[in-house]
């Protein structure tokens, strides 16, 4: 038998990413993290999550350092 994946809640991926709940949703709704709906509630797969984040880590870094820290920050595509 397949196990069956993990499911997570908009609160949960807000929660995960450290984002509010409302930019977690706009996110899901516009397509950036794939979720699936469940009669009016979105759940997103563990998978859809770990792309989100990998893609965040792929994407070109900026040759800018940060004024204050003078370190290089990652930025997610929110």
């Amino acid at each position: 038998m397949t196990p069956s994946p993990t499911l997570y809640t908009v609160r949960e991926i807000a929660d995960t990413l450290r984002i509010h709940s409302r930019t977690a949703y706009r996110l899901i709704q516009e397509g950036k993290i794939r979720g699936i709906k469940v009669g009016s509630q979105w759940r997103v797969p563990e998978s859809s999550l770990l792309e989100y984040i990998e893609s965040g880590l792929q994407a070109p870094r900026s040759k800018e350092k940060d004024e204050k820290t003078g370190s290089k920050q990652l930025k997610l595509p929110i």
